[in-house]
């Protein structure tokens, strides 16, 4: 009994110094081991700048032409010629086609040897009535008679100058309905003319953004045919009422020197400036982080990414204006910031052509 006991004895005193000598290895090695280093997340930033800002109502409309014509046939004829093509450009009043009018001529002659006759018999009948040898009611059926046939002769001439299809406002001719010895009817569409100066863009905007526009604020159309292009333009017209179906009212933009780069048809977006702030606090539109109705920047501080929220005020397509969260010359995180925390370490590396050239 004194043997198991002797032996259990030992086995515990065994036990606990292997213990204790498994702490005091453990102390030794946590003792020994260095801190580890937390790594710096590479960032790119700029400084808040002032400058001047614009508030913007954006829009999208098809481009039309102010003045347009189709052009129809006064008299009918076969088409003798054709003057123009499509895309030529033709002054008001030019010819276009010509059709046959070898039988209005000929009634222009018989009507003109008419007249000539009744000018005639007239002047003589004057001679008469002068002299008072016939009565004032004669005269008056000679002169009624030469009337008439004056009035046919005037007639006959139109219709050979309406054989000649004229352009009744200068433009460009959009598009040709005709052929040489076609048979064309009276009234019957011939040409389309399109004046390209000015284009319009039509907006049907929301009735809340009434009081900003005014007619003569400026305008900025972009269109999808050439990308990276603005053209500018003003506001021409303001409907004075507003759509109950829709809630809209319709603006009219102007748009003139385009330089015949634009044309009716095409798809174009348009802004329209109503209020510019100067001297204002800017940063890119992209250092903002928006989470639910909240918008923060992250603000470098002792190489620490602080998430500060922000007021934010007008915008365009590069910067937002800030009004409260911010001061002029603070440095704001531009790239990387959508996967900081509060008080993460940063190493701000800006690419050559930085807008800074300081990084802290």
């Amino acid at each position: 009994m004194r043997i198991i006991t002797s032996i259990f004895l030992f086995s515990s005193l065994l036990m606990v110094s292997i213990v204790q000598t498994g702490c005091n290895s453990d102390a030794q090695s946590k003792e020994t081991e260095e801190p580890e280093e937390v790594a710096s997340v590479p960032v790119e930033a700029t400084r808040v700048s002032t400058g001047d800002i614009s508030a913007f109502f954006t829009g999208t409309a098809s481009l039309e032409a102010e003045n347009e014509a189709v052009v129809v046939a006064k008299a009918g004829g076969i088409v003798e010629q054709i003057f123009v093509e499509e895309g030529s450009y033709v002054e008001r009043g030019a010819a276009l086609a010509k059709l046959d009018d070898e039988r209005l001529l000929l009634d222009l002659a018989r009507d003109r040897s008419m007249l000539q006759k009744a000018e005639r018999e007239l002047s003589r009948q004057k001679e008469f009535f002068d002299k008072q040898l016939i009565s004032t009611e004669e005269y008056e059926r000679f002169r009624t008679d030469y009337e008439t046939q004056k009035a046919a002769y005037d007639l006959a001439e139109l219709s050979v100058a309406y054989t000649t299809v004229r352009a009744p406002i200068s433009g460009v001719i959009s598009m040709r309905h005709i052929k040489v010895g076609n048979m064309v009817q009276t009234n019957q569409e011939t040409f389309n003319i399109t004046d390209f100066s000015p284009l319009l863009a039509v907006l049907h905007v929301p009735e809340r953004e009434l009081n900003k526009l005014k007619v003569g604020q400026e305008a900025t159309l972009t269109v999808d045919a050439m990308p990276g292009e603005s053209f500018t333009g003003r506001i021409k017209r303001i409907s004075p009422v507003v759509d109950r179906a829709t809630g809209t009212f319709k603006v009219t933009v102007e748009i003139r020197a385009h330089r015949n780069k634009l044309k009716p048809g095409m798809f174009g977006r348009v802004g329209i400036v109503y209020d510019t702030r100067n001297d204002v606090l800017l940063i890119p539109k992209e250092a903002v982080v928006a989470e639910d109705d909240n918008q923060n920047v992250f603000l470098v501080t002792d190489s620490l990414a602080l998430r500060t929220p922000v007021t934010t005020g007008y915008s365009d397509e590069r910067f937002v204006e800030i009004i409260t969260g911010a001061r002029a010359g603070d440095l704001i995180i531009t790239t990387g910031q959508n996967n900081l925390r509060d008080s993460s370490i940063v190493e701000v590396i800006n690419s050559p052509g930085s807008p800074i050239a300081d990084n802290q």
